[in-house]
């Protein structure tokens, strides 16, 4: 007698319709992004320089320098979960290295004959100085600036990233540690008033290579150019983040211990996205400074590093858009409360802010308007409902028995009574 052997049942596998369904929401996903992109692009390109004046146009300008910075906490904070209260100070010093040119190229010998030292900033006279200090000499040259720009904001970033995340400092302890450092760049450039212009910053900004920036013209063209760059670093990390890259660091974000068991260099990369959000960081202050005119260290400090995180959560810290529509909407914000309600503005940001976290943990990017709206729909429906069962039932009214044609009526009610 021959036995019979049972083969193994075969592991069920994925339904093609699940498959097509998950590759359907990625598409979709996908193709939301990039309408996204293009309705920023239209919004920032069309319709503000349609409808808004150069006053107007030159403080868009200004906010979306913020977005550079929103973009890079969007990269550092929502996908690598690393949260900076520094980058005021990446700000500061692409500013800084930006505003350094300028004032190079506005202190002329011709410009600053009246001064005892010709040739050297007004500050620098001022305080005593007989000769341009040797950190400064680079930046006679826009090359040399436009390289410095980003590089020494990313060095530094590189500096602090690896000496951080190499030793598994993280969470509330990095974020103290660039508060810290924010709260000291920002007294060292008061402090060295002779080399930095102290806390009145670099003022008197005029032109860029010959080119006046103060004008109107001028001021049309460096809003163009920001709104470019803006839309290109938002395209590069849009890039990033679909990339395999940009998953290993949602990863790290989300379980990093084992993204480090299955031995990835976790450190390398956080510090990868540090320093990204810092060459960010730079470049939105380098645009603030030509936006703007001059560059202080109010821009440097804690304050306005918390306001940057801020916008981005406001707009969704896991979103890139989101991120900037955040940064357009405090920043309109501040702007509108700090001159109706000066004394209030504090207590907005901080309302604001707390509001945010409560309510809206994933910014205005996390809400989803068709399901809120449903959700509406739905909850009004069942109150309708509950108010409908719980009503009092209606009055029987019982009237007297109307007397049949063949005159029984009497002999009805009769029977119906009984």
């Amino acid at each position: 007698m021959t036995a019979s052997v049972t083969p193994a049942p075969k592991p069920a596998a994925r339904p093609p319709m699940l498959a097509r369904f998950t590759t359907q929401l990625t598409v979709d996903r996908r193709a939301r992004q990039n309408v996204y992109f293009v309705i920023l692009a239209l919004v920032l390109l069309v319709v503000f320089p349609l409808f808004f004046d150069i006053f107007r146009l030159n403080l868009v300008g200004k906010y979306l320098t913020y977005g550079f910075v929103a973009l890079g906490l969007v990269m550092c904070w929502g996908q690598a979960g690393i949260l900076s209260l520094g980058q005021g100070v990446f700000f500061g010093l692409g500013g800084y290295c930006m505003a350094m040119f300028l004032k190079l190229e506005a202190s002329d010998v011709k410009s600053t004959s009246i001064q005892s030292t010709p040739g050297i900033p007004d500050f620098m006279d001022w305080n005593q100085l007989t000769s341009l200090p040797t950190f400064w000499i680079p930046f006679k040259s826009l090359f040399c600036t436009l390289v410095a720009i980003p590089l020494v904001p990313g060095l530094l970033a590189l500096v602090l990233g690896l000496a951080m995340f190499k030793r598994r400092v993280g969470g509330v302890y990095f974020a103290i540690i660039t508060q810290a450092v924010a709260a000291i760049l920002s007294i060292l450039i008061i402090g060295q008033q002779g080399y930095t212009g102290g806390v009145n910053g670099i003022t008197d900004l005029k032109t860029l290579e010959g080119w006046d920036i103060r004008t109107d013209t001028a001021k049309y063209v460096l809003y163009f150019v920001n709104v470019g760059l803006l839309l290109g670093a938002a395209a590069v990390a849009f890039s990033i983040d679909r990339s395999k890259l940009g998953r290993i660091l949602v990863a790290i974000r989300d379980r990093e211990e084992r993204v480090l068991f299955t031995g990835y260099d976790v450190a390398s990369m956080k510090t990868f996205a540090f320093v990204l959000a810092s060459v960010y960081a730079a470049i939105g202050g380098a645009m603030f400074t030509l936006q703007v005119g001059f560059m202080s260290p109010s821009f440097v400090g804690i304050v306005p590093s918390i306001e940057m995180v801020i916008a981005a959560a406001v707009g969704g810290r896991t979103s890139l858009f989101g991120a900037i529509y955040g940064t357009l909407l405090v920043n309109f914000a501040k702007t509108y409360f700090s001159e109706s309600f000066p004394e209030l503005w504090l207590f907005v940001i901080g309302s604001l802010f707390m509001g945010v976290v409560l309510v809206l943990p994933n910014g205005l990017a996390g809400v989803d308007l068709r399901k809120a709206v449903l959700t509406m729909i739905v909850r009004f429906s069942r109150r309708g409902t509950s108010r409908r069962r719980n009503a009092p039932p209606a009055p029987v009214v019982v009237g007297p028995v109307p007397e049949a044609p063949d005159g029984h009526g009497s002999k009805g009610a009769e029977a119906l009574h009984s």
